[in-house]
């Protein structure tokens, strides 16, 4: 490792300054191609997008070009801590590296004693998207049968409504947008989250004169560069997809020979959308008629029509159905056979990357239970439903997450957190609201501190990152905490033996990429796949090779009773009433992602505080000003932010920005306090768009 970096035995050499490449850890679909200004071995500089890679083609976002911020930010965790106050309080004591990770075996070990292994529930998400450093834990659930995790907190859904249609996790290259002449972002903000995209369209505009189509429930940042914005209610997107189709098929713009030899085209397809029309669609989404013939008429009359599509508007109830219905857009047109035509939902599955020994594959038993990570407030609030019928969760270890501010049902999740019977061990970066309930608290690493693999869902590359700088402080990764855990509990297994960087060359040598130097040297990997395979020309993914119109919902979830048989909208969200007239949806902010960058100054100052966009007419009824507090509840809770009159959006709809931490709310907790963690049909996902609530001046 250390002649590998070109480092002498007692650390890193000083060295001038120097670009070197590496990649974003923070988001799923762009992993951006980085250069990182390295100034010493504890020092960075600037950090830019990498211009040889054509799909960042040296673009990122703002917050992470300001990572030398959040990277020598004064209050990063430094060394262990044990609890010495009240849970909750953020009273610690340092203690050595041996004592924590000592303590955490012996607690894992207590705990399992008295209640079996599945009481132990090692908890993690997507604060780091390596494919090593965020993985390793499922190691630790696999080798020592601890209770699994459902990851539905953010591509349940989505997933299962693509799956239903389309049948793999892939779509076109996003590279093709290029080559369109009319792109459609449904339910996504990439000026704000994926700014890479907006690159690509920029280029297509400026080259053929294409046109975007923005489809979200407020004028976004992304909705006013737009040349045409539909604007939707919460919850409606399914509803508008269909009467888009009844437009398709009534005015002759389906392609029924590509209808005829790529999908199971439904005899009944037509009969069920002919009273689906755009009147029908305007009552429920509140977009008007001639908008949505307009629309349809653009998109079906325009061959290389390329639908990039987001998260957002599937994090509902009825999100699977939405995603479904809306996938079917580029199969009744046909798009698909066209450069520059289909859709994106995520490329996820062109990598394959396999990480048997990266996540102990060989031990893994499906007959441990596994828990929904949105439910874990339910979960730590002992509820049996939640639990499965199971022992409680009495030890916990998180990593790369912070439900405390991020899960549905904040005050459950902090109240679970406040046991006195439950032990937590938090491996973190800051002094996150979770990391202020832990017992043990470890010093985490950032991403250009370890090495990583990456794979990025919203394009092709799979890229290998070296650290660029020496730990800071005691600070350890992911990897380093987790066999140190394993190696206290007992275990022969030989991952909990392998570095990082041995993982990630494990990884790839097994699937048949270059082995990890390799392919660092190289820069990234081209993972594309031939046009054919990407636009599903030689057969979409299921066992028929058809799209599917009228989905097998029961391969997708156990709930699926109540799923629409043909594409359609689903009343199945969680609708207004004379107690809770507002729809709140809880949209990504332009410099925060989810809590990660809210310690960092540019982005508070960008940010300014928790804002409530509501629309002016209804800020008028209530005598309410700009920077007026109000408070924002419903049966789970209440918070107060500031008024933001804002008119492009509906009426009924009130739009909070970022998950800020619980500390910037004179309540003491956050948003998603007010988010249900009631699971999306037909297998579960994160609800967070989809939440009734009232408004009262304080």
């Amino acid at each position: 490792m250390l002649a590998r970096r070109g480092l002498s035995a007692v650390g890193f050499r000083p060295m001038t300054s120097e670009f070197l490449r590496s990649a974003c850890p923070h988001d799923c679909p762009s992993c951006c191609a980085l250069e990182v200004e390295r100034i010493d071995a504890r020092t960075i500089g600037k950090v830019r997008g990498n211009a040889a890679n054509d799909y960042t083609a040296g673009v990122i976002c703002a917050k992470v070009s300001a990572y030398k911020e959040r990277q020598h930010h004064p209050d990063r965790l430094t060394h262990p801590m044990k609890r010495v106050g009240p849970k909750g309080t953020g009273a610690f004591e340092r203690i050595s590296w041996d004592e924590a990770l000592d303590t955490v075996a012996e607690n894992f070990k207590r705990a399992e004693a008295e209640y079996g292994p599945e009481t132990v529930w090692p908890y993690h998400f997507a604060g780091t998207m390596g494919l090593v450093q965020r993985d390793s834990i499922f190691r630790l659930r696999h080798a020592f049968g601890f209770s699994r995790m459902e990851q539905t907190i953010c591509t349940a859904a989505p997933d299962a409504g693509w799956k239903a249609g389309v049948g793999a996790m892939r779509g076109a290259d996003p590279r093709e947008i290029q080559e369109s002449d009319l792109i459609v972002v449904w339910g996504g903000n990439p000026v704000s989250t994926q700014v890479n995209v907006m690159t690509h369209v920029a280029k297509a505009r400026k080259a053929r004169g294409a046109k975007l189509v923005v489809i979200d429930v407020y004028e976004t940042p992304t909705a006013s560069a737009a040349d045409i914005f539909l604007k939707v209610r919460p919850g409606t997107d399914g509803a508008l997809a269909v009467a888009i189709l009844h437009v398709l098929f009534k005015e002759g713009l389906a392609d029924r020979q590509y209808l005829a030899e790529y999908t199971d085209f439904p005899a009944d397809l037509e009969a069920h959308l002919e009273s689906r029309d755009p009147a029908w669609a305007s009552e429920i989404t509140g977009v008007p008629v001639e908008d949505i013939l307009a629309f349809a008429r653009l998109y079906g009359s325009t061959p290389k029509s390329f639908m990039r599509v987001g998260y957002g508007f599937t994090r509902s109830r009825n999100g699977p159905a939405a995603m479904h219905a809306v996938s079917c857009l580029p199969a009744a047109t046909g798009s698909w056979r066209h450069k520059g035509g289909g859709a994106l939902y995520t490329n996820r599955s062109i990598f394959g990357v396999d990480q048997s020994m990266v996540m102990a594959l060989d031990r893994f038993d499906r007959s441990v239970r596994e828990l929904d990570m949105c439910q874990i407030g339910r979960i730590l609030a002992r509820d049996e439903v939640a639990l499965k019928g199971g022992p409680p969760v009495t030890a916990m270890l998180t990593q790369n997450v912070n439900p405390a501010d991020v899960a549905p049902e904040s005050n459950l999740v902090r109240d679970g957190l406040r046991r006195d019977d439950l032990f937590l061990c938090v491996h973190e970066q800051f002094m996150t609201e979770t990391a202020k309930f832990a017992d043990i608290l470890l010093p985490a690493t950032t991403f250009l501190e370890c090495d990583d693999l990456y794979q990025g869902g919203g394009h092709i590359y799979l890229q290998v990152a070296k650290a660029i700088l020496e730990p800071l402080g005691e600070c350890r990764d992911n990897t380093a905490v987790i066999n140190g855990i394993a190696k206290r509990l007992g275990t022969d297994h030989p991952a909990f033996s392998m570095s990082a960087w041995d993982l990630i060359d494990d990884a790839l040598t097994r699937t048949g990429y270059p082995d990890a130097e390799t392919l660092h040297a190289k820069g990234w990997e081209n993972c594309v796949k031939p046009f054919e395979e990407m636009h599903f020309l030689n057969g979409f993914g299921h066992a028929d090779g058809k799209f599917h119109f009228s989905p097998d919902w029961s391969a997708v979830g156990e709930t699926h009773s109540d799923m629409p048989r043909l594409p359609d909208h689903m009343p199945a969200h969680d609708s207004s009433d004379k107690d809770h007239p507002f729809r709140m949806v809880t949209a990504p902010a332009r410099r925060f992602l989810n809590t990660s960058f809210t310690e960092m100054p540019s982005s508070l100052k960008k940010e300014r505080g928790p804002r409530a966009k509501i629309h002016p007419q209804v800020c008028a009824e209530m005598g309410l000003a700009e920077g007026d507090p109000i408070r924002v509840g419903n049966k789970r809770g209440a918070v107060t932010v500031t008024v933001e009159p804002f008119d492009e959006l509906d009426l009924n709809t009130v739009v909070v920005e970022s998950v800020w931490p619980g500390h910037h709310f004179p309540e003491g907790v956050g948003i998603n306090a007010l988010v249900s963690a009631d699971r999306a049909l037909p297998n579960g996902g994160g609800v967070f768009h989809d939440t009734a609530v009232w408004l009262a001046k304080p």
